[in-house]
């Protein structure tokens, strides 16, 4: 069963009996993009949709599975927990309600999923200056989010997408884990400073201001050993002086 809540920019609705945040992702029209879709567990082995409509039940199907079309791909991450969708070029008519969703009680049964609402711009309202950012375990890395004049008032946070945990820049919340650290200049961005890296931070993030958000991709690995190569002269020389 299926039931939609009307609740503007915050839980909108439950599916499966799980309560699901609602996205509005800014994209850039023209340029190849991708968008993160996450499902339970339990449903590793089930069939993966992407597809087009205002309503579940009669949504248009885009694509499934692990498949690759023109425009767009599906691919399956079980490990995860979730599936991506990439495009190539997104146009402004392309704007509009997609829904992430699984199959489960029959072949075309989409009855587990949420929306998202893509808003495809020239120059998105809220956008990134990447949307993949790497670094290494222990160590640090940061990612820079811009928003246009018109959301400089607007709330700015970075959010896990997997634990719907957000980090709200360091003026209007205190309480925030010190490992994550934001900095608003006030005018068309906002710095996200990650220390202290661990593996388990890899995943999927959000920028978000107000009530739009920006996907970014992060991955941690683990630093890389340095191994010290000699000669026959370097270890006379380490050995006299030592």
């Amino acid at each position: 069963m299926f039931h939609t809540l009307i609740l503007t920019g915050v839980l909108l609705h439950i599916s499966d009996g799980a309560w699901i945040y609602n996205l509005n992702i800014g994209v850039t029209s023209g340029s190849p993009g991708i968008i993160p879709c996450q499902y339970k567990e339990k449903h590793k082995a089930n069939l993966k949709y992407w597809c087009w409509g205002s309503v579940l039940s009669s949504c248009s199907v885009l694509a499934y599975g692990n498949e690759t079309k023109t425009k767009l791909s599906i691919t399956d991450y079980p490990e995860q927990s979730i599936f991506t969708v990439e495009w190539e070029n997104l146009q402004e008519s392309d704007s509009g309600y997609y829904w992430c969703t699984v199959e489960i009680t029959g072949p075309r049964k989409l009855d587990a999923g949420y929306y998202l609402y893509l808003i495809v711009q020239p120059a998105p309202d809220v956008s990134v200056m990447s949307s993949s950012v790497s670094g290494h375990e222990g160590g640090n890395l940061s990612a820079q989010c811009f928003y246009s004049s018109g959301y400089k008032a607007k709330n700015k946070q970075w959010c896990g997408y997997k634990d719907k945990k957000c980090f709200t820049e360091k003026k209007t919340d205190t309480s925030q884990n010190s490992s994550v650290q934001i900095s608003d200049d006030g005018k068309s961005s906002f710095t996200v400073l990650m220390t202290g890296l661990r593996l388990s931070d890899s995943g999927w993030y959000f920028c978000s201001v107000g009530n739009l958000q920006f996907p970014v991709q992060l991955t941690v690995s683990k630093p890389e050993r340095k191994v010290l190569t000699t000669t026959p002269e370097t270890e006379i020389v380490q050995h006299v002086l030592g």
